[in-house]
């Protein structure tokens, strides 16, 4: 696992220092500009250490803070084709106004997804993610100049077992195995620092200036990575189609909407019970909320139910054997008490008869490399 975590970081690191080599930040401040980008953005403090082992066994240091600390949220299938679909209008410019106090309601987490997403990165290399868990944490940037300020950290983790399974990966995982030391099931891959201090645009311009400036660096950080790219595979989809995350951002954008809809009552939470069975005990005497909470969908549902006249009309004589979600349509809201715009969504409502099972897409396939 360290010489795992070890290249991760090593290979952020060396891509953000060639995109600094061809920006205009001065050539004395271009390491220590690489290094915040990276490390201070992850809510390490400086003086950060020079060595790449040293930084994967922080990495796996805080990812197993996180497992033991976080409260752990289900998504349903509906909630999650919900987020999906909100994550695909999210721009850069939107995500800069995450206000971590408003938006987010539990400082420590674990999102964990009922089906494993699949995503391209911008080298064309697959993975998958199987749930994210989020911190909060300071952030330490050099613009040049020396900042701090509240952020997000985001940690992905990927199935060890899951879809994605490269020649490399195989090796790895077996010799893990062979050595004594297995790989657990769900493996950290790699970190995300997302400020949480509602920096809000107050023009469309400056909007479109946000997302130009977040696309050039990563365009850059994709040329700096190309050596290591991979001929794309002939099929790799997940349910709904493998996500292209070129821009490395899709993490940013599943959660920015995960926590925004949950914040406009879109879902709900309730203890994770067995059918049946008792309701999960809290964790200790102080805790009120129990480990387990699964995060359903609130939202209307529309149903080709017999009593439900509207969906007849349209029907007809058809009858539907699925559910499934209808896109929603991202806004912004002014808010007078707050002096400031948020990101909204008309929706989102799933279709289909209420007890019939979600249908995401019509076809999945098994990504084996």
């Amino acid at each position: 696992m360290q010489a795992f975590c070890a290249r991760h970081v090593g290979n952020a690191l060396s891509d953000m220092r060639r995109t600094a080599e061809v920006s205009d930040v001065p050539e004395e401040y271009r390491w220590e500009f690489t290094q915040s980008m990276i490390l201070g953005k992850h809510g390490l403090r400086p003086p950060w250490p020079q060595d790449a082992f040293e930084l994967a066994d922080w990495e796996l240091s805080e990812a197993l803070t996180l497992l033991r600390d976080a409260e752990v949220l289900l998504v349903s299938p509906a909630v999650h084709a919900a987020v999906m679909a909100a994550a695909t209008t999210l721009k850069p410019a939107d995500i800069v106004t995450l206000d971590r106090e408003a938006d987010i309601p539990l400082q420590t987490a674990l999102l964990v997804l009922p089906q494993p997403v699949i995503l391209a990165n911008r080298i064309g290399t697959l993975s998958d993610v199987a749930a994210w868990g989020w911190t909060f944490i300071d952030m330490h940037v050099t613009t040049p100049r020396r900042q701090q300020f509240p952020g997000v950290r985001i940690t992905p983790f990927m199935d060890r077992d899951g879809p994605v399974q490269t020649d490399d990966w195989r090796a790895f995982t077996t010799g893990a195995r062979a050595d004594g030391s297995p790989l657990p099931r769900w493996v950290p891959d790699g970190m995300y620092g997302v400020a949480g201090d509602a920096k809000v645009a107050s023009s469309p311009e400056m909007l479109d200036d946000i997302n130009d400036e977040y696309r050039t660096m990563q365009d850059l950080l994709r040329e700096a990575g190309s050596w290591r790219a991979e001929e794309p595979p002939e099929v790799g989809e997940w349910g709904g189609g493998h996500v292209d995350d070129s821009y490395d951002d899709f993490a940013q954008r599943y959660l920015f909407a995960f926590w925004r809809l949950a914040a406009l009552g879109t879902t709900t939470s309730a203890p994770l019970t067995q059918p049946g069975g008792p309701v999960p005990q809290p964790r200790s005497a102080e805790d009120s909320e129990p480990d387990v909470r699964v995060i359903r969908l609130t939202a209307p549902t529309r149903s080709t139910q017999a009593g439900d006249q509207e969906a007849d009309k349209t029907a007809g004589s058809r009858v539907y054997h699925h559910r499934w979600p209808v896109r929603m349509h991202k806004g912004r809201q002014w808010y007078p008490s707050l002096q400031q715009h948020r990101v909204i969504w008309r929706g989102p409502y799933i279709n289909g008869p209420a007890d019939a099972p979600l249908l995401v897409s019509e076809k999945a396939y098994q990504v084996d490399l």
